[in-house]
């Protein structure tokens, strides 16, 4: 009898896992229903079927959990009582929190049905008052087209204003470096020599660059007369 009852735990203890984990599966689809970008008016076939599936697995669980709490007091001795009590109370807190989470689901998804109605209700306002008053659809255009080039003239204005300190920018370094150019020449003619020194090695460089110049030019006619 003993084993028969252990059993009866087994099994119905991995049926309410296996239930468990079909009810996470449902509450994950179901919250999918509340995220879409256009929620319809009333709840499509869909969202009807995967709740009422919901509601389906909680009430299996609920009867399996019955089951084995009546299967634990029936048994005769206490060895393993405690442990199996433990996973009692762990499956009964497991299906609390899906209860709850459904009932958050629901609560989330209406307000979302709500909040999209109200605003198809209020664009449908809008557009009836428009279709009525033809006047103030064109007034409304218009404002709506001055707010856009309102909008682009910003922008506008910010390029050019970045432009503009682009400019100031590039203009005060360029007058840091001729300041500089300034000292660096002046400096230069305060020490003595320094400008017959610079004289020389700009002659230097123009005579070995003709030298060079006319090497190139000799290496080049020996070429041309050996073809």
């Amino acid at each position: 009898m003993a084993t028969t009852a252990g059993q009866g735990w087994t099994q119905l203890r991995q049926q309410a896992r296996a239930l468990e984990t079909q009810t996470e599966t449902y509450l994950h689809t179901y919250s999918q229903f509340s995220s879409q970008s256009n929620i319809p008016p009333k709840p499509t076939e869909e969202e009807r079927s995967t709740e009422a599936k919901l509601q389906e697995l909680l009430e299996k669980r609920d009867n399996v959990i019955s089951q084995l709490t009546r299967l634990l007091d029936s048994e005769p001795t206490l060895s393993s009582s405690s442990l199996k009590q433990n996973n009692l109370s762990l499956l009964r807190d497991k299906l609390a929190d899906h209860r709850r989470d459904l009932s958050r689901l629901r609560l989330t998804l209406q307000r979302a049905r709500d909040r999209a109605n109200l605003l198809g209700s209020v664009r449908e306002d809008i557009s009836a008052y428009r279709a009525a008053n033809p006047a103030a659809a064109e007034a409304d255009y218009m404002l709506d087209e001055r707010g856009r080039i309102d909008n682009s003239v910003g922008v506008a204005d910010g390029v050019l204003s970045q432009a503009y300190a682009v400019q100031d920018s590039f203009l005060a370094q360029r007058e840091t470096l001729a300041s500089i150019n300034r000292r660096i020449t002046h400096a230069a003619s305060q020490v003595p020599g320094i400008n017959t020194l610079i004289g020389r090695i700009s002659t230097k460089k123009k005579r070995d660059g003709i030298i060079m110049g006319g090497f190139i030019a000799f290496c080049f006619l020996v070429f041309w007369f050996m073809m």
